[in-house]
């Protein structure tokens, strides 16, 4: 089972970013898929998640601003983020069968190894 995240990088307040979620077949074909984040100091949080059958739910902190969304031929979970704020700097992570709580990271079975956003 395999999570492969890309598109972090760095960026000014206000812009964008696209981050993408390459899942193994198995990964893609479970629940649930979450985007989390970390930031140094911080406990990893649940930003946006969507069911197989498409439904979506999203943390307070990013409603509005961050859409995810799933591409079934291509296995992958994106996460648009506009009107990227300093505070939204973290890696971010994506997660994949959920067992638990979706804004848990203990509900989870499944991890990619991350990638870095950082808004200045």
């Amino acid at each position: 089972v395999q999570l492969v995240e890309s598109g972090g990088g760095s960026v000014q307040a206000g812009g964008s970013l696209r981050l993408s979620c390459v899942a193994s077949t198995y990964a893609y074909s479970s629940n649930f898929m979450t985007w989390f984040r970390q930031a140094p100091g911080k406990e990893r949080e649940g930003v946006a998640g969507i069911f197989i059958n498409g439904n979506k739910l999203y943390a307070e902190s990013v409603k509005g601003r961050f859409t995810i969304s799933r591409d079934n031929a291509k296995n992958t979970v994106y996460l648009q983020m506009n009107s990227l704020k300093p505070e939204d700097t973290a890696m971010y992570y994506c997660a994949a069968d959920l067992r638990g709580t979706w804004r848990s990271p203990d509900g989870y079975t499944y991890w990619g190894q991350g990638t870095q956003v950082t808004v200045s």
